[in-house]
């Protein structure tokens, strides 16, 4: 299912707000997307743009779920099964993403609906866009970059020290790349995930649902076939701006960097293209980043423990949270679950294990017990002075140190669970006393 066939889904089960009132790329978009939160958003008349707006597209687990037609209890199966087995995409030779074809000379960026979504923004910002690189030895590699517009045809970029980066530096400071703007969610999340160098992402993302990649028109890359928008051009750590301020994740403001610039020679789109606008610091920012690090951390734990469920917390910035559910067999291998979380996601902060009677999606559940089952003085683990998120403005900068936590929150094995159990109300059948 393409991008704009799931809008039209969520429209005929009255799960889309469509604004038509005309409203402007500058500010007043991400206000409204912001007061929506968790709903999609359909914006009709862009002031400055022929082209209409999308955002909360994926801002709920349900919305993701409904998505791939299965239960959110279901979804982090899928992932792990993705992960695990990845398969080749089908290539075509005639695609959507291409209908419209706009040359280098033609390229205005100030006719697109790039957002600015705050006042300390540095500039306009592509956030949902997807970065197709090639590398001669490692092949494709597919990644989230946001992107500030500089003017009519160039990018500042963030790119951290990842796959991308190591593209960059392997092929003299400059590559050719596409961005791709208005995917499906198994691109999305395919996108957001971070395999071994050589792993092309979006065969994680054609065994989440099948998908066709056509070859982009400037770059020597793959780009899905029915994206809405592919804008590419070439990336220079040879030419460095200013990127930042802008907002991020956690919500609070990342800083001012110099960054790789990209130089826009062609963009290719759909006719009548819906634009993605994803909004920094919403929630569909964070399931997207978190929910990809939710099967890493199931795997990694589930080769000390059996493993039940993973959930990335909103709560903890969608990436420094996380509750891990699980059997529990001998009260000696938490620890080795909490390190097995850290393993699987070196950028968490807090992790909180809870036995398998607690949903970890239920942040009330978990809190209960950490105020019922947890005792400091036995039931914390301190790790200090571990390598960190770059995300998380309490950590010491540059180096990225914080302290790393684990909660046990689960019973002891030699007290009788009777006693940490909540004690249930009988069920009744409501309709046969209330009118």
């Amino acid at each position: 299912m393409s991008f704009r066939e799931f809008l039209q889904a969520l429209e005929r089960s009255q799960k889309l707000a469509k604004i038509e009132k005309p409203v402007s790329k500058e500010l007043e978009a991400a206000a409204i997307l912001k007061e929506l939160d968790g709903k999609a958003v359909l914006f009709e008349n862009i002031k400055e743009s022929e082209f209409k707006v999308a955002g909360n597209v994926f801002s709920s687990k349900e919305l993701i779920a409904s998505y791939f037609g299965c239960k959110q209890e279901e979804l982090i199966k899928k992932m792990i099964g993705a992960l695990n087995n990845p398969t080749e995409p089908n290539i075509v030779d005639k695609a959507p993403c291409q209908e419209v074809v706009i040359d280098e000379n033609e390229v205005d960026l100030d006719k697109l609906p790039i957002l600015r979504h705050t006042r300390i923004d540095g500039g306009n910002y592509i956030t949902a866009g997807v970065f197709i690189a090639r590398d001669a030895e490692h092949g494709l590699n597919a990644s989230f970059h946001r992107c500030m517009q500089l003017d009519k045809k160039r990018f500042s970029v963030r790119v951290c020290e990842r796959n991308l980066y190591e593209f960059l530096k392997r092929n003299d400071n400059e590559l050719k790349v596409a961005v791709c703007i208005g995917n499906p969610a198994n691109v999305l999340l395919a996108g957001a995930t971070s395999p071994a160098i050589g792993q092309f992402e979006l065969e994680i993302a054609n065994s989440l649902q099948n998908l066709s990649l056509v070859k982009a028109k400037y770059a020597d890359v793959l780009v899905p076939a029915e994206s809405e928008f592919i804008i590419e051009g070439t990336l220079t750590m040879n030419e460095l701006a200013d990127e930042g301020p802008f907002l991020d994740l956690t919500g609070t403001g990342d800083i001012i960097r110099k960054q790789p610039v990209l130089k826009v020679k062609k963009i290719t789109h759909r006719k009548n293209a819906i634009w993605h606008a994803l909004l920094p610091g919403g929630n569909e920012h964070g399931l997207l980043m978190g929910m990809p690090r939710e099967p890493t951390i199931f795997n990694e734990v589930n080769k000390v423990a059996k493993c039940i469920n993973v959930n990335i917390t909103q709560g903890g910035c969608s990436w420094l949270h996380a509750v891990v559910q699980i059997e529990k067999e001998s009260d000696e291998q938490i620890k080795k679950v909490i390190e097995a979380a850290f393993k699987g996601h070196s950028s968490l902060k807090h992790v909180f294990v809870v036995d398998k009677d607690i949903n970890p999606n239920d942040v009330q559940a978990v809190e209960w017990c950490l105020a019922t089952r947890f005792q400091a003085d036995k039931d914390l683990y301190l790790y200090p002075k571990e390598k960190g998120s770059s995300l998380d403005p309490s950590a010491e900068q540059p180096s990225r140190k914080t302290c790393k936590v684990g909660f046990d929150l689960t019973v002891p094995l030699a007290r009788d669970s009777k006693h940490f159990e909540k004690v249930q109300y009988e069920k009744v059948d409501l309709k046969k006393f209330l009118s």
